[in-house]
């Protein structure tokens, strides 16, 4: 336990760290039904002034973690409904707040983000396993597994040529395919 706080005590410029921190931000949000930003201001000044309650991050961790928290704020509704198509027998009301939340942030990493899919996972485990309940871990697991599994087999939105402007295409789905929701 000491050990951990001597090295929280200096700023820390992981992605872990910064995704840590980003879940934070959504947890509180989430359980005070309060606006991420007004969060994120509130726990980056708690940072700031030595609360250890926060992973103390230097500036590139602190801007990966706003740039989480804000790309979620934008993207909530189409996270949730990735979820909820990829998590089978479970509704958001069941699930316990902290695995949703990871969940949340990892979904908005693996589909927003360059990031490789495998070190996004080990983090929402990690993450998951440390605020979460004792199968908190596996079911993370188990949900992004699926999620990358689909995301890598999805077919690609096709890209339109200047002089293809005029046809309309729905994004991810060519000619006679259906979409994941079709399917069995």
């Amino acid at each position: 336990m000491t050990r951990r706080r001597e090295k929280a005590a200096q700023p820390v410029g992981t992605r872990r760290a910064a995704r840590e921190f980003a879940f934070r931000v959504l947890f509180e949000a989430d359980r005070g039904d309060l606006p991420l930003d007004t969060v994120f201001v509130r726990a980056e000044g708690q940072m700031r002034d030595g609360d250890d309650t926060f992973p103390r991050l230097n500036e590139e961790a602190l801007t990966f973690a706003r740039e989480l928290v804000d790309g979620i704020g934008a993207h909530r509704a189409e996270i949730d409904e990735t979820l909820q198509r990829t998590i089978r027998g479970w509704s958001f009301g069941q699930m316990a707040q902290t695995d949703l939340n990871v969940l949340r942030l990892a979904t908005f990493e693996m589909g927003h983000t360059p990031e490789p899919h495998p070190p996004v996972i080990e983090s929402a485990v990690r993450i998951a396993r440390k605020f979460g309940g004792d199968d908190s871990g596996r079911f993370v697991n188990g949900v992004l597994a699926g999620l990358s599994r689909n995301m890598k087999t999805a077919p690609a939105a096709p890209q339109l040529d200047e002089q293809d402007d005029e046809e309309q295409a729905v994004p991810g789905h060519a000619a006679g395919e259906s979409g994941p929701e079709e399917r069995g």
